[in-house]
């Protein structure tokens, strides 16, 4: 048995997601400090070639743990988006139709969906149309180059210019100057959040002159795919599109027997399916019959639901992550990019619901020597020294001594085969302990650096100068503070990996995902 998923249900789950931004926690998240390396989760040459993430568990696992931070996504940083097609002077555009298919492709991109025609574009000022009409007929399938730019914002569709090309595109909307900023993109554009609940006054127009319902205007065209033959001749004669919908009218023009033109005078509404009734001027039984086709517009009419008219199945998220908060350290680096959903807030069972998190261990060190370096393994004896904890370094401060870090399994697989392998001291190194707020000197495996816990500090402040108050992004007790969601939490529906990006105090990275339903 065959069976497809439609794109209208990829269109829905795309709405669905944004829907579900107001009423869940989704986080955007950076990790991996220290992607070069042998070990689970890494490899030896990942910045070169970074490996494709795996969707399992145990990888999802892995991802938590090596999670540096997150930002909260919201509403104003999700937007349905859409392929980018630029209108240029001298190039073809398909006309929309909605029985585009494998036996029926669009006849320059050979698409056989609507979706992966080229039947929109958006102008130089960032307005978008969608393409009516383009001379094209049966005898002329491609139609013809399109030399006059749209950029009416008229509610009805319209030629763009005197060039007579053949066009007429019918405008949908602009794209706001917050959401190019923003949103940007070579490859996409983005479409209007809540189109069908929107109170500003462009959107509504658009919306309420595409309800065919309450203005009779569904169909706005009808496609002469034969010309056919032995027809009565006349120019503007009146003709009925019958259907499953009511009110539609078209004017035929004829020449020497064959149809010439079409305009549609009356676009009815609730048509599903249309034919035009030739009837009255078929007079010869001789005659070969001419096929029109109305073009049935999505939904109740053109502008009246974009999501289904434009087939936004993708959706872009967007977040900037800057030094303004002491949970973003500038001197780390990253390697995964991932969106978490629902992290729990540690300690609780409860949906974490901040701005902002730190997925890292921190200590406030005091009497160092040496600096740490990001990636390092650093280690601690801890049980009364029958055992070490471990880490990796994910930044040090050196105005307020604070070492950020975070652990996984690879501190305590096998070091030689880097996997679960059975090895000599696994009773106690492939053990996790926790660092100890004790006297016990924290030390870096590759900078050889030392320090201790600043056992004396508890706060989420400190004055390191005696002029200025630092605010640390968490709480500290004796000199330690732990990460603000629970390690692991939440579902990871996303995951990235690229070559690994260092941070610094004169960068802001705009990250930009898509996620393609």
């Amino acid at each position: 048995m065959s069976a497809i998923v439609t794109d209208q249900f990829r269109i829905l789950n795309a709405s669905n997601f944004v829907d579900s931004i107001e009423s869940n926690s989704y986080y955007i998240t950076l990790g991996l400090a220290n992607p070069v390396a042998a070990g689970y989760g890494r490899t030896s040459d990942w910045n070169t070639n970074p490996p494709s993430p795996t969707d399992n568990l145990s990888y999802a696992a892995h991802t938590g743990d090596t999670v540096l931070f997150g930002k909260k996504i919201t509403s104003a940083n999700v937007r349905r988006i859409v392929r980018r097609i630029d209108w240029s002077s001298g190039t073809k555009y398909e006309i929309y139709r909605s029985d585009y298919s494998v036996s029926n492709p669009a006849p320059i991109t050979n698409a056989a969906r609507l979706y992966d025609a080229n039947y929109y574009v958006m102008n130089e000022d960032y307005r978008v149309y969608i393409c009516i009409e383009n001379g094209s007929s049966g005898s002329n399938p491609k139609g013809n180059v399109s030399q006059d730019q749209p950029k009416f914002t008229d509610l009805e569709p319209s030629r763009a210019g005197d060039s007579g090309d053949g066009y007429i595109w019918k405008y949908l909307f602009t794209i706001s100057p917050s959401d190019i900023i923003k949103f940007d993109s070579t490859d996409y554009i983005t479409v209007p959040n809540d189109w069908a609940t929107s109170n500003d006054a462009q959107i509504r127009a658009m919306r309420e002159s595409g309800d065919s319902v309450n203005n009779d205007n569904q169909i706005k065209t009808v496609f002469i795919e034969n010309a056919g033959s032995n027809y009565a001749n006349g120019l503007g004669q009146e003709m009925s599109i019958i259907g499953d919908g009511t009110g539609g009218k078209v004017r035929v023009d004829v020449e020497g027997g064959k149809i010439t033109n079409t305009v549609v005078t009356s676009g009815g509404k609730d048509y599903s399916y249309a034919l035009v009734d030739l009837g009255s001027i078929n007079s010869s039984t001789t005659a070969t019959p001419a096929k029109l086709v109305p073009v049935i517009p999505p939904s109740r009419g053109h502008g009246y639901d974009i999501y289904k008219e434009l087939g936004t199945d993708r959706v872009l998220v967007y977040a900037r992550f800057d030094d303004s908060t002491k949970d973003f350290p500038v001197d780390t680096s990253f390697a995964q990019v991932s969106i978490i959903k629902n992290p729990t807030a540690v300690g609780t069972s409860n949906t974490f619901t901040d701005n902002n998190f730190t997925g890292l261990s921190a200590f406030k060190l005091t009497g160092i020597t040496g600096t740490p370096k990001v990636g390092e393994k650093i280690e601690q004896l801890v049980q009364n020294g029958t055992a070490k904890a471990f880490g990796y370094v994910a930044s040090f401060d050196t105005e307020t001594k604070v070492l950020k870090y975070f652990t996984d399994r690879s501190l305590f697989y096998n070091q030689t085969t880097k996997d679960e392998q059975d090895y000599t001291g696994i009773s106690t190194n492939g053990r996790p302990y926790a660092f100890e707020s004790s006297s016990n000197l924290i030390t870096g495996q590759a900078s050889a650096f030392t320090g201790a816990i600043d056992t004396a500090f508890s706060g989420i402040s400190t004055n390191p100068t005696g002029i200025k108050q630092i605010n640390l992004g968490v709480s500290f007790t004796a000199g330690m503070a732990v990460p603000e969601i629970n390690k692991g939490s939440g579902e990871v529906i996303y995951l990235d990996n690229r070559a690994s990006i260092a941070r610094n105090a004169r960068q802001k990275e705009d990250i930009k995902v898509i996620l393609e339903f």
